[in-house]
């Protein structure tokens, strides 16, 4: 499994419309509506490279209306209480 952090600039009158666009994608685990530089973080959980690519670079991008910015951060490992292949794959 694959997570990418997916920080997000939306454009604020779509915002909404954004949120339920992302949590119907497969790949998408989880959206948090944060403050700062940033209008949205998205967790992406995917079965490889090539999944989160197509999520990020491709449906996020170009098929959602509304998000004007995207940085990605891949996970490289993670720490969690849950064992989190059970939970996302």
């Amino acid at each position: 499994m694959v997570t990418g952090i997916v920080l997000v600039n939306v454009k604020r009158p779509q915002l909404k419309q954004v949120i339920k666009d992302l949590m119907s994608m497969d790949g998408v685990s989880e959206v948090y509506t944060v403050a700062g530089e940033y209008d949205l973080v998205v967790m992406v959980r995917a079965k490889d490279n090539a999944q989160l690519s197509d999520v990020v670079a491709n449906k996020m991008t170009h098929e959602l209306e509304g998000i004007q910015h995207t940085k990605t951060l891949i996970s490289l490992d993670e720490s969690a209480k849950v064992n989190l292949r059970e939970v996302f794959c």
